[in-house]
């Protein structure tokens, strides 16, 4: 399955891509759709399609500016240019950029689903040729590339005469000159144990990372992989390696076998230091241990009491190391209003799959909210016997009980209460950005031109950055959480008013009424039809 992403600032072009193909039975997936090249590529930054169909011609960011971003920082997407006849000298120029394949308007279902299946296989060749191990193993041996290795290797380790750095580094084709630098370092392992699944994963990115010029990588043992990242400022620096950091997650673990765990050294402005930032990234590595789950820790985060794995009983740690393995704990960690409602109703969609015995399934479900908030507030240094004793009562439970109304009255109170406890509580880094950037969400979701950039700017961290801790934290993409943020409200909408579909559609932020019906349908199983029939 190929995943594929559609940008066109004309509404029945998206809708006649969306609709007019058979998507499942193709082959191919649809993974969303933008109507300018500057949303776009916030949105492609979360969603990572195979295949990006985008129009030439656009307001704000055009096609061409849009392939060439691609190029640069998603190097694996394959771009099919729409174009209309006389926008040829544009063609040319995305042709130049190294396009798959270029359509003129107007084209027909057949004639966009064989530039779909050419650029397919394209993708097959490509993935077979990145994951010829041979070919890696051959590279590796070749003079030029273990001078390199050795050279980069020596540098990082703080075993290169500074005084010959570089002219040596000239000799072998490295430009190391720069005012900023940063060491990553990322581990590549297989669950299993699978040593071909590894070096599978080894070998596409030794040949994804040939292709960065703002990195200098190579492999130390046979997992692990170390890139020298240059910045001309250190904005430069952080976003060029937290894409790259991304990109390694994507392209490695396109195996599920896979798993990496990236570290980021602290920024050095000297190549002389660049051991510093080195020691920094493997020091965090090995803090790691054998853990299996893929993510991204920088170094600079860390200097700021944001470890991660920290078992600080401290309750202004500022990351909460929950580990009870209880799915209603980690989602209290940073739920927010607009998720109240939402566990509200999953709630009573249980309740309802059991008609007649409302009143069990309501004291199990409103019993194991408050088993999760008591562990929530323990966490963070509390006693509920002490702060909110009348929920731990028989008789808290016997009232909730009684009906629907009272159910979710209940419910609410006691997420609300765990809500206002866990918010004056958090302070730190990665707290304070996750509420503030669900805060931000929660006003302006309603916003068209509310992205992973907008949200970024508020809580004033690069897009990359923030979009990498945003899904480690909330066990979610940022595109997700605002769709889901967006469909709640329409939700909340088709029952509370008499507002036309359409009208819900642009109250949460859809530009376009027949993608929301889309959207809302894949998420729910329901049109928007039949999800207000169904109150």
């Amino acid at each position: 399955m190929y995943s594929v992403f559609v940008v066109d600032d004309e509404p029945i072009v998206l809708e006649g891509i969306r609709s007019k193909i058979d998507w499942e039975s193709s082959g191919f997936a649809f993974a969303g759709e933008a109507t300018d090249g500057e949303i776009a590529l916030s949105m492609l930054h979360e969603v990572k399609p195979d295949i990006l169909i985008t129009d030439i011609k656009m307001p704000f960011m055009d096609g061409l500016q849009l392939a060439q971003a691609v190029k640069r920082i998603q190097p694996w997407i394959k771009i099919i240019i729409l174009s209309g006849h006389d926008e040829f000298d544009y063609a040319k120029k995305a042709i130049s950029i190294g396009i798959e394949d270029y359509l003129l308007k107007p084209f027909t279902p057949d004639e966009l689903l064989k530039s779909l299946q050419k650029t397919a296989v394209q993708i097959d060749k490509e993935r077979k040729q990145l994951s010829d191990i041979s070919r890696l193993k051959e590279e590796l041996k070749s003079t030029e590339a273990l001078k390199k290795k050795e050279f980069l290797n020596n540098l990082v380790h703080g075993s290169e005469d500074m005084s010959d750095v570089m002219q040596e580094s000239q000799e072998l084709g490295l430009n190391l000159i720069s005012r900023f630098y940063k060491v990553l370092i990322s581990r590549i392992k297989s669950r299993t144990d699978n040593i071909h699944n590894q070096e599978e994963a080894c070998s596409l990115l030794n040949s994804y990372s040939a292709s960065w010029e703002q990195a200098e990588c190579f492999f130390h043992h046979s997992n692990l992989l170390v890139c020298i990242f240059k910045g001309s400022t250190r904005e430069e620096l952080d976003e060029s390696i937290f894409h790259a950091a991304e990109a390694i997650a994507h392209i490695a673990t396109k195996n599920d076998d896979c798993t990496v765990l990236t570290t980021i050294g602290k920024t050095v402005e000297h190549l002389s230091q660049l051991n510093l930032s080195y020691e920094d990234a493997k020091k965090i590595l090995e803090m790691g241990g054998k853990e299996e789950k893929n993510r991204i820790i920088s170094s600079e985060d860390l200097e700021e009491g944001l470890n991660p794995d920290s078992n600080a009983n401290s309750s202004a740690t500022g990351i909460l190391d929950l580990k009870e393995n209880d799915p209603l704990v980690e989602r209290l960690k940073y739920a927010g209003k607009n998720d109240i409602s939402a566990i509200i109703d999953e709630s009573m969609e249980l309740i309802k799959n059991n008609p007649g015995q409302f009143s069990v399934f309501a004291s199990y479900l409103l019993v194991d909210l408050i088993f999760a908030v008591s562990k929530l507030v323990e966490k963070l240094g509390g006693d509920i016997k002490k702060l909110k004793p009348e929920i731990l009562q028989r008789k808290f439970i016997d009232d909730a009980v009684g009906d629907e109304k009272d159910f979710r009255k209940k419910v609410e109170q006691v997420l609300s209460f765990a809500l206002e406890y866990r918010d004056s509580k958090m302070t730190g880094k990665y707290g304070d950005v996750i509420l503030k950037a669900k805060r931000y969400i929660e006003e302006h979701y309603a916003d068209q031109n509310t992205t992973l950039t907008t949200v970024a700017e508020a809580v004033a961290l690069s897009p990359n950055h923030f979009s990498t801790i945003f899904s480690q934290e909330c066990k979610t993409t940022f595109i997700e959480y605002l769709t889901n943020v967006r469909l709640e409200n329409a939700k909340r909408l088709m029952r509370e008013t008499e507002m036309k579909g359409y009208d819900i559609a642009y109250e949460c932020g859809f530009s376009d009424p027949h993608y929301f019906s889309y959207i809302f349908k894949k998420n729910t199983g329901l049109s928007p039809r039949e999800y207000r029939l169904s109150f």
